[in-house]
């Protein structure tokens, strides 16, 4: 190790080396990252401007779209950029920059889907206290809460990440820089780092995994109760978008890091990542709204005052 030189700037190995896949590969996701742009945008303006939709449960829906545009915003116009210069060199300080704002954003995410169960609770199964106890204050402070937690949350991985030492060929396999890659070309001693990380995806990503089961847990408890076979379809319609959303972001999340972390490497790593960094933020507004049909309603309502029909 003591021969190593240290490196001051990283490489990212990026999607492909082969030159053929370059433009159809920037093309692809260009398309993908535009449209994860107007979905979101269009969600918020949805939101915002519909007085139908002003509730806790848009509310939540609306930072989700947000957090999405932040996040994915972080990721693919720097891998278009790669595959469109084939520069993929990353400074140490810009590598650890792009860490933080990711690990916070995702932090948020991962909270703030356990907050939009505990909402769900609420309505379905104390919905005469449902106004009282989710008030506007309410869900303030609790999006504020979660800002708050994920800043200290990636705040703290951020600082042990400044004390690791990169050397060897620096090479970060794949297109943004996240923990587990940047473990594996270090040359010091990254116990504390892993040990951050295990602690952190079992508390922290634990915690908010295990509010959302229980919340979903006493939903279908109650849901099983009611008689009215119309009203349990509407309650289980009204959840699944959220259940989907939740098993696709924690199914490869955790996999990711509690595999990658511990030292393991396989093919469908950067198949991950694209997962969770790219496809999650483009689908999160597609499962929502092509699901929800106040959403739908507040869409074409907004499309009939942009294009209105013209009377016979």
């Amino acid at each position: 190790m003591r021969n190593q030189s240290i490196l001051n700037e990283l490489f990212l190995s990026g999607l492909s080396d082969l030159e053929v896949l370059q433009l159809p590969l920037f093309l692809f996701f260009l398309l993908i990252y535009l449209m994860t742009i107007i979905w979101n945008l269009l969600t918020i303006v949805l939101i915002v401007t519909n007085s139908h939709l002003h509730v806790p449960m848009y509310f939540f829906l609306g930072n989700l779209a947000s957090l999405d545009l932040c996040y994915t915003s972080l990721t693919v116009p720097r891998m278009l950029f790669d595959l469109h210069t084939k520069t993929r060199k990353i400074s140490i300080k810009a590598c650890i920059t792009q860490l933080f704002f990711l690990l916070f954003f995702a932090g948020c995410e991962d909270w703030l889907l356990a907050v939009m169960s505990y909402d769900r609770y609420i309505a379905i199964c104390k919905p005469l206290h449902y106004t009282q106890i989710m008030s506007w204050k309410v869900c303030v402070q609790l999006v504020s809460i979660v800002c708050c937690v994920s800043f200290t949350h990636s705040l703290v991985h951020t600082l042990y990440a400044f004390k690791i030492t990169f050397c060897g060929s620096g090479i970060i396999e794949s297109f943004f820089c996240d923990l587990p890659q940047m473990f594996h070309i270090s040359c010091s001693d990254i116990y504390i780092n892993i040990l951050l990380v295990f602690l952190s995806v079992g508390i922290f990503g634990g915690g908010a995994l295990i509010l959302t089961i229980l919340s979903y847990v006493y939903i279908f408890t109650t849901v099983l109760k009611i008689q009215a076979k119309g009203n349990s379809s509407k309650v289980f319609s009204t959840c699944s978008s959220h259940l989907t959303l939740l098993f696709m972001y924690y199914g490869s999340a955790m996999f990711s890091y509690f595999w990658q972390s511990a030292g393991h490497q396989f093919f469908g790593d950067k198949v991950l990542s694209i997962f969770y960094a790219v496809f999650l933020p483009f689908l999160n507004p597609l499962i929502y709204s092509l699901r929800n049909q106040d959403f739908r309603t507040a869409f074409q309502f907004c499309l009939r005052r942009i294009f209105p029909q013209k009377q016979r």
